[in-house]
């Protein structure tokens, strides 16, 4: 049996073929496209048309490679959402997750109900871009004439199928589903003016969506296709196709954000949770991932986007390896590198606030970058061991960061965990894993991964000696201390 797993990240999209051959999950590449948000009437947004018509684009490449049945899973980043009319017409732009209109909603939300509160509710970290002050801060004239609020994977789905559901793993990091009545909360919902009417029925990865519309299969040459429902956000995708086993094994899923944290079968919302402000975002199959959400490698794509891609990542990778290590250290976490302007200006402006060196050439700035996400890392390796009470002994890097060597090793020094890198598809597997396991070829989520363990390639990193943590730490904090952060 063919499935096809639809991958929509911050910069790019594919649609990705698996299968199981002679007991292995064996990948294709279908198609691939460029994605990113753009400038509309001064906000931030996303083409979510080019994204579907990509979509359709794949699969009607797929057709002609002679796959003429098949099911498809989609999953995209998290957050942002659509406003859809009585008609189920789109009533604006996908305004991105990056836009300034938030930047001081979240202070405005606290003021009217205690960040505590809002934790208890949902165990959600605080992150100015939630939906939760999306929704605040929006149209309140647009929210009078909105008939339903969509989830950008699920407005996918429903424009291939015409089906409108609410993924509750995406629904989690709205930060306004309800821990307990596991619902959204009422209260939340009166806050952002809007009702739960409004939010199509909740439903479960592994979930039969429907049949692709006849309308598309007369635009395109498309394959027949059952739509499931997987892990829409592609976080808990990730972690699906990470290939842990047992219960000492915690996860960096590495790209344009880097999420650190446990798998966990219940959330873990206490006080200690709330000041350190981990999330517990919604998983498959019963689990809730407990984790931080750390910048990630923005900041070296930015860097890279800003010296107009002279250097691809691997030659950055390259450059920094051979630049002086830990010589300069930048709070990763800081609201300054959500969006600014420009990255490499940014970086070099809180050098010189900080009193560093400020870094030139492309090489330092990679590498400052890279020593401080792993400095971070470790920071929150040990957070999250306090946090969930054991101790961690792995630590899968997965996502298009387990390709960096010198930042897995680095992450490996500090932490003084066995790092395991790999797969780099570990979203696209994930999402697959779900639509086999909803197909009957694989009874549950430990007998995938096993499949996965056994069909891709990681990268083990050993920690090395000769590196002093306690005073990298100690700089770090004092440095990033200094600034707003996370």
């Amino acid at each position: 049996m063919k499935h096809v797993a639809v991958d929509v990240g911050a910069s790019s999209g594919r649609l990705l073929m698996g299968e199981l051959v002679s007991g292995k999950m064996e990948l294709t590449e279908i198609h691939r496209f460029q994605n990113g948000f753009t400038e509309v009437d001064n906000q931030c947004v996303w083409d979510i048309d080019h994204i579907f018509t990509n979509i359709l684009i794949g699969l009607e490449k797929l057709k002609k490679t002679g796959v003429t049945s098949c099911t498809l899973g989609i999953d995209t980043w998290a957050v942002d959402y659509c406003l859809l009319d009585k008609e189920g017409k789109r009533l604006h732009e996908v305004v991105s997750y990056r836009d300034k209109r938030t930047d001081y909603a979240m202070e405005e939300v606290l003021a009217k109900v205690p960040a505590a509160d809002i934790y208890e509710k949902t165990g959600i970290q605080f992150l100015q871009f939630n939906s939760l002050y999306q929704l605040y801060v929006e149209d309140v004239a647009l929210k009078k004439r909105v008939d339903a609020v969509m989830m950008v994977p699920d407005y996918l789905g429903y424009l291939l199928t015409g089906v409108g559901v609410t993924e509750v793993t995406n629904a989690s990091s709205t930060q306004m589903l309800n821990l307990h009545t596991k619902q959204f909360d009422e209260d939340l919902l009166h806050l952002v003016q809007l009702d739960a009417e409004q939010f199509s029925r909740f439903v479960n990865p592994g979930e039969l969506l429907g049949k692709v519309s006849r309308k598309w299969h007369e635009q395109y040459d498309l394959p027949d296709c059952d739509v499931i429902v997987v892990a829409t956000h592609d976080t808990a995708s990730a972690v699906l196709g990470a290939p842990g086993t047992g219960d000492d094994w915690a996860f960096l899923s590495s790209g344009t954000w880097s999420l650190l944290g446990a798998e966990l079968p219940n959330p873990i919302n206490s006080e200690v949770a709330f000041e350190a402000n981990y999330t517990n975002e919604w998983g498959a199959y019963n689990t809730f991932r407990f984790l931080k959400n750390i910048m990630g490698l923005w900041l070296i794509q930015e860097v890279a986007r800003m010296q107009n891609y002279a250097y691809s990542y691997a030659e950055l990778a390259e450059l920094a390896a051979g630049e002086e290590a830990f010589s300069i250290l930048i709070g990763v976490d800081d609201y300054r590198f959500l969006n600014p302007t420009d990255m490499i200006a940014e970086i070099q402006a809180y050098c010189m606030e900080t009193g560093q060196p400020i870094p030139e050439t492309p090489g330092r700035l990679a590498r400052a970058i890279y020593d401080s996400l792993a400095v971070q890392y470790a920071i929150q390796v040990e957070q999250l061991q306090a946090l969930i009470g054991k101790e961690v002994r792995h630590l899968h890097i997965i996502g298009g960061g387990s390709n960096i060597a010198i930042l897995n090793q680095l992450t490996a020094d500090l932490t003084g965990i066995t790092v395991h890198a790999g797969p780099t598809e570990a979203t696209g597997l994930g999402n697959l894993a779900v639509q086999m396991i909803a197909s009957g070829e694989a009874k549950d989520i430990a007998e995938v991964r096993a499949l996965i363990r056994n069909s891709t390639k990681v990268t083990t990193y050993v920690p090395s000696n000769g590196v002093n943590m306690a005073e990298i730490r100690a700089r770090y904090k004092n440095i990033s201390g200094k600034q707003e952060a996370f």
